[in-house]
């Protein structure tokens, strides 16, 4: 059944990929979210204080925090996986070729829809800064996903202009209605921080999905998985 061709491409695809996204985040991203903890919890103070270094003694390996940060980093793009890799078999069955080379830029549309896009007005934040209602934070990301998946779907496949103009529309949409932002802003951590840590989390980000996208489409022709879908 193709049902299962496709649980099988994206257990592997997204556990591969979410042990390696685990790894870059532990090396890249972790090491500025904790440095912002400490200004978080008050250890370092970044104003009306003396200068203070830039490279602070950070907490070490934990077992249980890292451990649980891998296992988090296998599920989340397990799922992301399996919506991958079942538009790319409803692309298969319209005539389109899936492979390892072309998934680079499935993965690479993949970041556009879940990071980039809703990043543009709701960037990556570090602890302890400012932010508007968690609700309403939600449902513009939700919408702004959505928006942006059917763009991307569209930039791909649609054959018109007026397929990539509609595209364009929704792209755009959801940041000239304008993400939820808070009416004041406040926070102990250094911008200089904020900003590593946007930037870490998009490469990290960017990276990953792209690696998903190769996997993705090297386990969907893989023997194995053409074998279950036979079963």
């Amino acid at each position: 059944m193709q049902l299962t061709r496709v649980l099988v491409s994206a257990m592997f695809a997204g556990v591969a990929t979410g042990l390696i996204a685990a790894l870059l985040q532990l090396i890249f991203v972790q090491p500025v979210l904790l440095h912002a903890e400490l200004y978080e919890s008050g250890e370092l103070v970044h104003f009306g204080s003396a200068a203070v270094s830039a490279n602070p003694e950070l907490p070490g390996f934990d077992a249980l925090r890292d451990g649980m940060s891998i296992l988090f980093a296998a599920l989340v793009y397990t799922g992301y996986a399996l919506m991958l890799v079942g538009l790319m078999s409803t692309a298969e069955q319209n005539g389109h070729e899936i492979t390892p080379r072309n998934g680079m830029f499935w993965g690479l549309s993949g970041f556009i829809v879940f990071h980039f896009a809703p990043g543009i007005s709701l960037a990556p934040e570090v602890p302890g800064v400012a932010s508007a209602d968690l609700g309403l934070r939600q449902i513009w990301w939700f919408s702004t996903v959505i928006s942006a998946g059917l763009a991307m779907w569209l930039l791909a496949f649609g054959k018109s202009s007026v397929a990539y103009g509609i595209a364009a529309v929704l792209l755009m949409a959801p940041h000239v209605i304008g993400a939820p932002m808070p009416s004041t802003f406040t926070g102990p951590v250094p911008t200089e921080i904020g900003s590593l840590f946007a930037a870490r989390a998009f490469g990290v980000g960017m990276a990953s999905w792209i690696i998903l996208g190769v996997c993705a489409g090297y386990f969907w022709n893989t023997e194995g998985a053409r074998q279950a879908a036979i079963a």
